[in-house]
């Protein structure tokens, strides 16, 4: 009754009360000045959805399953960012980042993460028998000739940190990580530059030697200068296997 009352009330003036109550709250916001808030036109900025997954500066962590990619070489990350935007590794929320990016700024994105340098993350708990450790650590510093498996240690440099500018260093990334790219290679779902070396050694790779490498990467603490060799450094160096990444004619003097 008293709802009808007042609508009978308010019925004959609503041409007047009720643009004057809409107005009300919005003639209020209207003379309220909108927030300046400029974001800073630099590539840190910009590089804001990397960082979002790869963590501040690209470090990452050493649990999970995203790499660190910062002190990468610069050639590896450009080499990585145009197989994603060419469709040579498969990764969707990767692939749709890049997609219609330009050589150019891939190049720019690439010499920003290598140049940074925070400290490396705690190395993994890894939660195995001693046996899987000592074969993990034979086929990284010794390799398995009877496999026709070269040392790891052979290409990604003595301390595992990488050879500049194309080969990176395997310490510091998650054992799950390690794990998910050796089955790419072995899929054929990851695919480097023609002859790629590492899907020849992954399909030589058994489950228990992926699960061994993994595991003893993934333990190591970082050495005291975890940067990459300087193959400028290294006018002797010679891989084992040709590769289609960073072939001998491409990283010596």
């Amino acid at each position: 009754m008293m709802f009808t009352s007042l609508f009978r009330f308010f019925h004959p003036l609503k041409k007047t009360i009720l643009p004057l109550f809409f107005c009300v709250p919005m003639c209020a916001l209207a003379q309220v000045p909108a927030a300046s808030h400029e974001v800073p036109n630099t590539l840190e900025q910009r590089l804001k959805a990397c960082t979002s997954c790869h963590g501040k500066d690209g470090r990452a962590t050493s649990d999970g399953y995203y790499p660190r990619i910062a002190g990468k070489p610069e050639g590896y990350l450009f080499n990585q960012l145009k197989n994603f935007r060419d469709g040579k590794r498969t990764y969707p929320l990767m692939t749709y980042m890049v997609g219609n990016m330009s050589d150019v700024y891939l190049q720019e994105i690439a010499q920003y993460f290598s140049a940074q340098h925070p400290p490396y993350s705690a190395p993994q708990n890894v939660d195995t028998v001693a046996a899987v450790l000592a074969r993990g650590r034979a086929l990284v510093q010794q390799g398995d000739q009877l496999k026709k498996l070269p040392a790891c240690v052979s290409c990604h440099g003595e301390k595992m940190t990488g050879v500049a500018p194309f080969i990176p260093g395997l310490l510091g990334l998650p054992r799950d990580y390690i794990v998910a790219q050796l089955g790419a290679w072995q899929t054929g779902s990851r695919h480097a530059n023609a002859p790629d070396c590492m899907e020849q050694i992954a399909r030589r790779l058994q489950p228990q030697d992926i699960y061994a490498v993994s595991a003893w990467l993934a333990a190591q603490n970082m050495p005291a200068d975890a940067v990459a060799i300087n193959a400028r450094d290294l006018p002797n160096v010679k891989f084992p296997l040709e590769c289609g990444s960073a072939s001998p004619k491409t990283v010596t003097p």
